[in-house]
């Protein structure tokens, strides 16, 4: 199920999740959308932690709107035109952190291998998998002092790993490891997210050293990709909610509909 409306694709994911949790649901959005008008949907698509990719294609600006700044852009940036942004920013990836998002990471849209593998390794993960994407506004806000524009990003993009996505139904052998030092994440499906370590020191386990990274990379007007944080072991929407193996469309009348003995049972227990 692929979703690009509005602010309302979590509620509408929740829904849909519910009654068929076998399908598989993509969300994409923007930076004003899931920051501003959407924030409270986001949140709480996270504390449910819906079986959803949520990617945001994060800009800095309004594009339907004539450009004005987004609550993402970074304080100091400046549009081709306008003055420059004064606000302090919300990171996306560090809120996600925070309210207990269980896959976190950041890419580019310049950077075709490293955010095709993490979509892959999101589609493969259980749970609520947030990609941030920065992709800059060839219209509003490609001028090189905005820190969303194409040539600045590229210039100032630390890369925490180079990725690797293995299918596990793909023999080992036919693909391209890369050189160096690296680990491999098991994702919930059976497939592997290798990572080949440029940071070393960075534990994408830990919430500690994703904010670290977050925070260090603001500070340097930098911008770090790749996978930020993943935990496997969170509890589900579906798992809190004790659903059935079943989804809840496939089940016959007779089952969802109680029998009118089964009904006096549970009004007489209040009485």
């Amino acid at each position: 199920m692929y979703l690009k409306w509005k602010n309302l694709k979590p509620s509408v994911t929740t829904g849909a999740n519910m009654v068929n949790k076998d399908l598989s649901f993509l969300a994409v959005s923007g930076d004003g959308d899931t920051a501003s008008i959407g924030v409270g949907q986001f949140i709480h698509a996270i504390r449910r932690n819906l079986d959803m990719v949520y990617i945001v294609e994060n800009n800095g600006v309004y594009g339907l709107t004539k450009g004005q700044y987004s609550a993402t852009v970074e304080r100091g940036s400046k549009k081709k035109k306008g003055a420059t942004n004064l606000q302090a920013p919300i990171d996306l990836c560090a809120m996600a952190i925070n309210l207990g998002c269980s896959f976190v990471a950041r890419s580019f849209s310049g950077s075709k291998k490293q955010l095709t593998a993490l979509i892959k390794a999101a589609m493969s993960h259980r749970g609520m998998a947030f990609i941030d994407v920065i992709s800059p506004c060839v219209t509003f806000a490609n001028n090189d002092e905005s820190y969303k524009s194409y040539n600045y990003v590229k210039a100032n993009d630390e890369v925490l790993h180079i990725l690797d996505y293995i299918p596990h139904f793909s023999p080992l052998e036919e693909v391209d490891v890369p050189e160096g030092e690296f680990s491999e994440v098991s994702l919930f499906d059976g497939s592997t997210l290798r990572l080949e370590t440029l940071a070393s020191d960075h534990d994408y386990t830990s919430v500690v050293s994703a904010l670290s990274a977050i925070h260090e990379a603001e500070q340097a007007d930098r911008h770090v990709t790749g996978l930020l944080y993943y935990d496997p072991e969170v509890p589900t929407a579906t798992d809190t909610l004790e659903l059935c193996e079943t989804p809840l469309v496939e089940l016959s009348e007779e089952i969802l509909r109680p029998s009118l003995e089964s009904l006096d049972k549970v009004n007489s227990s209040f009485r």
